[in-house]
């Protein structure tokens, strides 16, 4: 399951960026104010998280949108779920099978290009090393403009839920894969014999259910993240996807002049000059 809080769905409300866009109205003077920027749309956008439907708890509304509107959405799921479901008579290679399946019918909903499956251990997923690399090789293979990933550093997560450990390892290693390792040519740099040299991604969209600086209008692609959940069959059972989704973005929404919102901590890797000259490739850069 995802890292989301049932329980507390407060939305701090300190300067945020709001990404959504509105009609321009007149000012007291009677002069009409300059529409405001459209709302960010990446050119490519790659997710990281540990389970099948984490994903969809934290930024399917947000992932369907900007697949929407042009760009190219990368899924990559650390494990297949396979100790995710506590039901007798089933094996973890039949619930891995089962998980992926629903994982890769979600992705379809959302509009995603790819699904990719690392097949960590699930319920025991560790930032290594080893899955640095791994996420470093995707990195490079698909070159994302931005990179949405959970939060490593959220531990307790209200009043009776602890952050579960194998969201905790997915985050830091996506974020300690894109920086600085999948932008250092010379960190992996045995990768280059495949093709893969250095990219240096331009955001960082970290999901957080309570606070952040960007909170990202969700209103076109709410049925979407709906939707895309209930592909989930063996983890939803009775719980009403409908009723509390769009109660809680709802509610994250609040007092943002949206209906819907998911939130984010957004980090700007790159700045607009370097990704526009660059793309995020290192290699050949004059210093």
């Amino acid at each position: 399951m995802s890292d989301l809080d049932p329980t507390d769905t407060t939305v701090p409300d300190p300067a945020v960026v709001l990404e959504s866009a509105t009609t321009p109205e007149p000012s007291a003077f009677g002069e009409t104010e300059p529409a405001p920027e459209k709302p960010y749309v990446p050119e490519s956008a790659m997710a990281v998280y540990a389970h099948p439907d984490d994903v969809e708890f934290s930024c399917s509304g947000t992932l369907a949108q900007w697949a929407r509107k042009g760009a190219r959405v990368s899924i990559i799921l650390c494990t297949s779920g396979d100790v995710g479901i506590a039901r007798e008579g089933i094996t973890r290679q039949e619930a891995a099978a089962l998980r992926e399946q629903e994982a890769q019918e979600a992705a379809n909903i959302i509009g995603a290009a790819e699904i990719i499956f690392l097949r960590e251990p699930d319920g025991s997923l560790q930032a290594t090393m080893d899955l640095r690399k791994r996420l470093v090789r995707e990195i490079r293979r698909f070159r994302p403009e931005v990179l949405v990933s959970g939060d490593p550093t959220i531990v307790w997560a209200g009043d009776n839920y602890i952050n579960h450990p194998d969201h905790r390892a997915a985050a830091l290693a996506a974020v300690e894969a894109v920086f600085p390792a999948a932008g250092q040519p010379h960190v992996f740099e045995e990768l280059s014999a495949e093709g893969l040299t250095a990219h240096k991604v331009r955001k960082v969209y970290v999901s957080n259910w309570r606070e952040g600086s960007t909170w990202v209008a969700i209103d076109d692609t709410i049925d979407v993240k709906v939707a895309a959940l209930k592909a989930h069959k063996s983890q939803m059972g009775e719980w009403d996807v409908d009723k509390n989704i769009k109660e809680w973005a709802a509610d994250r929404a609040k007092d943002h002049g949206m209906s819907y919102a998911e939130i984010f901590r957004v980090v700007t890797l790159e700045s607009d000059e370097d990704w526009e000259k660059y793309k995020g490739q290192v290699v050949g850069r004059l210093k």
